[in-house]
C-alpha cells in the first residue's frame, strides 16, 4: 500500500460517518469489566479514551470516545521512528549514519543514553533507544536530525490529523513551550498500529523496521502488564503471545497502544486517560483500569 493510498482511505474515514461515543458489539461480554473499569474513571472525573480493532476483520470491539484528542505522551514519537524508517527504506539516510549527542539534547527523565559515555550513536540505535525506553536525549538527537516539519508533514501523508509529535522532549514546558509532547486520538493510533502489524504503513520494509524498534519496549506497566511477559525479553512468542507496544506516561497522563496477538485473535488496540495526579491513589486506580483492559484482551486473543 503506498503512502497515498493510505491518506485517501484516511481521509475518507474521517469525512465518514461517525461512530456513538460508546459502542459495543456481541463481543462486548469480554470487554464488560474494562468498560466498567475505564467508565470509573471517566466518572470520577478523568478523560478517557479507547479502541480495540480486531486485527484481521477489521471489526470495533470497543469505542469509547475515540476520536477525542488526548495528551499521548510519548506515543507520539512513533511518528518519528515511521519519518527515520521510512527515510532509511529510501536511501535518504543510513541506519549506519553516526549521530551526536550535542548538549542543547540534554534532558533527564526516562532513558538510558543520558546515563551512558558515548557521545554518538548510529541512527538505527538512536531509533532503538527512543523505541526501547522513550529514551528522550535520542529523541532529541533524531529530531534535530529529521524536523519537526518532517514529521508532520509524515503523519499527513498518512492521512493522521489527530495524531501529532509536537516538541522536542524537555525538563520543563515554558509559556512559549507546546504544553504536551504529543497528542493523538484513540481511533488513529489503533489504525496506526493495526497497518504496522499488516506491513502497510508507508510500506513493508518500513512497517517491519519500526515494528522491530518497538518490540524492544520496556514498558509493560499498563495494559501489558496483563499479558505475564518478561518486560526486558519479550521479541518473541511467550504462551503463544505475541506484543508489540508503546506507552506513554507524564504528570496525569497514561496511555497504551499496541498490538497484542494470540492463539484465537490478534487485536489492535488504543487506550489513554487524562486525570488529576494529585495522590498515589488516583494514579494506581489509573494503572489498574488499563491492567483491567489488557485482561480483556487476554481474554478475547488467547
Amino acid at each position: 500500500m503506498t503512502e497515498s493510498t493510505t491518506a485517501r482511505e484516511r481521509t475518507s474515514r474521517r469525512r465518514g460517518p461517525r461512530a456513538p461515543r460508546h459502542r459495543s458489539t456481541s463481543a462486548a461480554q469480554n470487554f464488560a469489566a474494562g468498560f466498567r473499569a475505564l467508565g470509573d474513571l471517566a466518572y470520577a472525573g478523568a478523560e478517557v479514551s479507547a479502541k480495540v480493532v480486531d486485527l484481521e476483520t477489521e471489526r470495533v470491539l470497543v469505542a469509547i470516545d475515540d476520536h477525542i484528542v488526548l495528551p499521548t505522551a510519548g506515543i507520539g514519537t512513533i511518528l518519528l521512528l515511521v519519518d527515520v524508517s521510512a527515510r532509511i527504506t529510501a536511501g535518504e539516510v543510513s541506519g549506519y549514519t553516526v549521530l551526536d549527542r550535542s548538549d542543547p539534547d540534554a534532558v533527564g527523565g526516562s532513558g538510558v543514553w543520558q546515563h551512558l559515555h558515548v557521545p554518538a550513536l548510529p541512527v538505527a540505535d538512536v531509533a532503538a533507544l527512543v523505541a526501547a525506553t522513550a529514551d528522550g536525549v535520542a529523541t532529541n538527537v533524531l529530531l534535530r536530525r529529521v524536523g519537526l516539519d518532517a514529521v508532520r508533514a509524515r503523519a499527513e501523508s498518512l492521512g493522521l490529523g489527530r495524531l501529532a509529535l509536537l516538541d522536542l522532549v524537555r525538563d520543563e514546558r515554558g509559556p512559549d513551550d507546546a504544553p504536551q509532547l504529543s497528542v493523538g486520538s484513540a481511533s488513529e493510533l489503533a489504525w496506526l498500529f493495526r497497518a504496522l502489524a499488516r506491513r502497510e504503513l508507508v510500506d513493508a520494509p518500513t512497517s517491519a523496521r519500526v515494528l522491530g524498534w518497538l518490540s524492544l519496549n520496556a514498558d509493560l506497566s499498563l495494559v501489558a502488564s496483563a499479558f505475564g511477559l518478561d518486560p526486558l525479553s519479550h521479541r518473541g512468542s511467550d504462551h503463544d503471545i505475541l506484543l508489540v507496544n508503546k506507552t506513554g506516561s507524564d504528570d496525569g497522563v497514561r496511555a497504551e497502544a499496541g498490538v497484542v496477538r494470540g492463539r484465537a485473535a490478534a487485536v489492535a488496540y488504543a487506550v489513554s486517560v487524562r486525570f488529576e495526579d494529585r495522590t498515589l491513589g488516583s494514579r494506581l486506580r489509573v494503572v489498574d483500569a488499563l491492567r483491567t483492559v489488557g485482561y480483556d484482551l487476554l481474554e478475547y486473543v488467547h
